[in-house]
């Protein structure tokens, strides 16, 4: 049954004259929003406390069970303000349903879909003024999330569940024009395994990801490409987005699914390839095959598909034995395109004829 998130407002908002200050120059992950949607789930009576409060600290015990077990999954979507005013979110049932994937991976309670989206959107409703006006490919950033709340030093799921839903505005990605970026392919770092967490979305496979960006920083490059954990030979994912290969015979391949995160952000570039004159092919990608296609001209450009950046271009890889640059060295016309594609729907600049964007208010 879908749960209504009543409204209990704050008594402290930020001030109108900060928050726009806030919303002219917001970065990533800065600030956040005046409340926040809360429920809690617990093994007697299932979920309840549903309501969006104001924004404020919580209260764990020590030993809380997600302090030392990592037992908790997260998402993360954005709302957009098109031209008219309006505040929309773009295919937010993807992101509940991977959220129901994330938990049942991590032995939490399932939320339902429609009690995910009732949080989302209350939330966001609550804040609209967080909004960042239409333009400049600015938004309103998402986090839902839940943790093991139980205080007990035990290995098993536990019964006491805390949910909850915060926002913060954030600025454009690539705020002085789309850049490409080179890929550090680790050999001392895997990302995931076949039965592991991979394709949940939980804290864990990012704290994980820590030490090889470090790597990737300290040899030069701006992320990480992971390989597979079996022999280190295909391609799986870079660092938090998925991979994307244009070949010149028109082809958009991308590593198939099993041990990567099912990005939301990637369906969508899939589903938009034949638009864009490509046939969408997911199949194992080896690192030869991507030197030799790289040098020979079959692959013509690469790109990250994720959340915060849409599409990233991808203009080199580097490792031990590797030095690939793809294509001319600068972001494909290709990659352009369908970042462009992508954008123009969430901002209404183009009609919706995929049913991908859901209004809030």
């Amino acid at each position: 049954m879908t749960a209504d998130f009543p409204l209990r407002r704050t008594t402290r908002p930020v001030p109108d004259a900060e928050r726009e200050t806030i919303l002219s120059d917001p970065g990533f992950g800065r600030y956040f929003t005046d409340h926040m949607a809360t429920a809690v789930w617990s093994r007697d009576t299932g979920w309840h406390d549903h309501e969006v409060r104001p924004l404020e600290a919580f209260s764990l015990h020590p030993a809380a069970a997600v302090l030392h077990y990592a037992q908790e999954i997260f998402e993360g979507l954005k709302a957009y303000r098109h031209a008219d005013g309006s505040v929309w979110l773009f295919r937010p049932e993807a992101n509940a349903r991977r959220f129901q994937r994330s938990a049942r991976r991590l032995a939490l309670p399932e939320l339902d879909e429609q009690s995910f989206l009732a949080s989302v959107e209350a939330l966001v409703s609550a804040d609209e003024p967080w909004v960042p006006a239409h333009g400049d490919e600015k938004s309103l950033y998402i986090r839902p999330y839940m943790f093991a709340a139980e205080s007990f030093l035990g290995v098993r799921p536990a019964a006491t569940i805390q949910y909850a839903v915060i926002a913060g505005p954030a600025g454009p990605y690539f705020s002085s024009g789309v850049t490409g970026v080179t890929l550090w392919v680790t050999a001392n770092y895997t990302r995931a395994a076949t039965g592991g967490t991979g394709d949940a979305k939980c804290g864990g496979n990012y704290a994980g990801s820590l030490a090889a960006q470090i790597e990737a920083q300290e040899h030069g490059c701006e992320q990480v490409l992971y390989l597979d954990s079996s022999d280190h030979s295909r391609l799986e994912e870079s660092g938090t987005m998925n991979i994307c290969l244009v070949t010149s015979d028109g082809q958009l391949i991308t590593p198939s699914l099993g041990t990567i995160l099912e990005g939301v952000t990637r369906d969508s570039v899939l589903e938009l390839a034949t638009e864009h004159g490509l046939t969408p092919v997911e199949r194992s990608i080896t690192v030869q095959e991507l030197r030799d296609s790289c040098a020979d001209g079959t692959v013509t450009e690469v790109f990250a598909a994720g959340t915060a950046a849409v599409l990233t271009p991808i203009v080199g890889f580097r490792s031990e034995e590797l030095e690939t640059t793809v294509g001319d060295g600068a972001p494909g016309k290709v990659t352009v395109a369908i970042r462009d594609h992508i954008l123009d729907l969430q901002y209404g600049r183009i009609p919706d004829n995929k049913g991908w964007l859901r209004k809030v208010c």
